[in-house]
């Protein structure tokens, strides 16, 4: 039986292999057996309008007039979203807007508070 790396996030002994890559299925941590696990963590960079980097838990403002799809409702703009959290995709910024609720929104639209 082979020995596989131990989870470089949590730690876990149970990984399993899947092609190249290596998963724990403790944490749902990817990672390949050449890459760095802090390359691959560092890679995501999210940056607001004017280039300052955003992380988890930043409150933000709208800078811009955006129309909720499927909706008549509006974002104004000075409309400040507290805590935020960075997901990988077009609309990288998941937050909730009070009066609206659950949106995603694209960080290009957005200033750091």
């Amino acid at each position: 039986m082979s020995s596989l790396p131990p989870c470089p996030k949590c730690g876990s002994e149970y990984t399993y292999e899947d092609n190249a890559m290596y998963i724990c299925p403790e944490c749902a941590h990817e990672w390949s057996e050449n890459a760095g696990t802090e390359t691959a963590e560092q890679e995501f960079v999210v940056k607001d309008a004017h280039g300052t980097v955003l992380q988890d838990g930043d409150n933000v403002t709208v800078i811009k007039d955006l129309k909720v799809k499927g909706s008549s409702s509006v974002i104004k703009v000075g409309t400040k979203v507290k805590i935020i959290r960075l997901i990988d995709g077009d609309h990288n910024i998941d937050c909730k807007i009070d009066g609206i609720g659950a949106m995603q929104l694209k960080s290009e639209f957005v200033k750091k508070a």
